[in-house]
């Protein structure tokens, strides 16, 4: 079994969202979380489009704009954002279906089954507010915070030098 890229990122993303509309107010925009989390924009841009059809956020247009969670960080778990971008935990090579081989079910077939459900089960009991809580993940979001801080800076001090007033 493997989680890809979008499922990875989405959780990323909501988690980051998260973690900014605790620290501040307003809106977080998609380049603000693209910066802090090497992510695309216009891969959180598709991401965020199935995330807001799936009633997990909403967004704000405008200079001010960005994007909000729609709902209470204990009520979104990580199966459901998974789900949203259309991402499964399915560990069994047929997805179910008992057709994995030659159209037969294999010997170990009951096994995947079961560790699918356990982790469907393990990633439903986790919410984003238990996420905010677990050990690492605010020296990190500081971390990341700082560091976006210090291209921000290089990038005025680069500029400024390439045009003294």
């Amino acid at each position: 079994m493997r989680l890809t890229t979008r499922g990875r990122y989405a959780v990323t993303a909501l988690l980051d969202l998260a973690l900014q509309t605790s620290q501040q107010d307003g809106a977080v925009s998609l380049s603000d979380i693209a910066k802090r989390q090497s992510i695309s924009i216009s891969y959180l841009e598709q991401l965020f489009s199935k995330l807001r059809k799936q009633g997990l956020v909403t967004s704000i247009r405008g200079a001010s704009g960005g994007y909000y969670l729609a709902k209470p960080l204990n009520e979104i778990d990580v199966m459901t954002i998974i789900s949203a971008v259309d991402e499964s935990v399915n560990a069994m090579q047929c997805e179910g279906r008992g057709d994995c081989q030659g159209g037969t079910m294999c010997l170990t077939h009951d096994l995947w089954c079961a560790l699918s459900n356990h982790i469907e089960h393990y990633l439903k009991n986790i919410t984003l507010a238990q996420l905010l809580d677990m050990e690492n993940v605010q020296s990190i979001s500081e971390r990341q915070q700082i560091s976006v801080l210090k291209d921000i800076n290089t990038i005025t001090l680069s500029t400024s030098e390439a045009n003294p007033a």
